[in-house]
């Protein structure tokens, strides 16, 4: 197991086939504000693949681009809402179909208010994260080794879980009900990224 660190764009060829881990950091959680920093992928074979792009990037990205963009490849997100959001706003690119254990977690753990990715991973695979740098600076000339483990391991266990994520789904009968809100999230996030993040337009205000 490898953590690859990339500047500006992923390597042509290096990722294997099948659905694909994806993770972001940002300067903040305000979109158009905190700029894209990092992109993380991992294709569930044992290595991990940091994007990394500088202030003032175009985001021209040609492979990754590829990876995110291909429809008949599914990603792997956790709060895919805001991961699809800033894709889309700093890339220019719809990065789906969609699979999100957040929600699929809300779905199947009704027994629980606790959906966070570390909350998961312990639970579903017996593994402790750290958090301690999920508030650090992603825009630095350089990612620490901290940083650098901490974002692989947003992307390391998303296969894992999914793959069990699924099984409860079809278990309770809810996996059309979990395909149809993946399905909806890019619109989500383009709501989010449109001015209506903090409003539920279905409801009766």
């Amino acid at each position: 197991m490898a953590v690859y660190l990339h500047e500006e764009d992923l390597p042509e060829g290096v990722l294997g086939p099948g659905p694909i881990a994806v993770d972001t950091e940002t300067m903040g959680l305000i979109t158009p504000r905190d700029r894209l920093c990092v992109v993380q992928l991992s294709d569930g074979g044992g290595d991990e693949h940091l994007v990394r792009f500088g202030p003032g990037s175009s985001y021209d990205a040609p492979n990754l681009k590829a990876v995110l963009g291909d429809p008949n490849r599914v990603k792997l997100y956790h709060f895919a809402r805001f991961d699809l959001a800033a894709i889309e706003h700093y890339m220019g690119i719809v990065a789906a179909p969609v699979f999100c254990t957040k929600i699929a977690s809300k779905l199947v753990r009704t027994y629980t208010d606790r959906h966070g990715l570390k909350d998961l991973v312990r639970e579903l695979l017996g593994k402790e994260l750290s958090k301690q740098q999920q508030s650090s600076d992603w825009g630095g000339a350089e990612l620490s080794e901290p940083q650098r483990e901490y974002a692989a391991s947003d992307v390391r266990y998303l296969h894992a879980m999914m793959t069990i994520l699924i099984q409860r789904l079809e278990r309770e009968g809810r996996m059309e009900m979990a395909q149809a809100a993946f399905d909806y999230l890019p619109h989500r996030a383009r709501l989010d990224l449109a001015g209506w993040a903090d409003k539920d337009i279905f409801s009766h205000e």
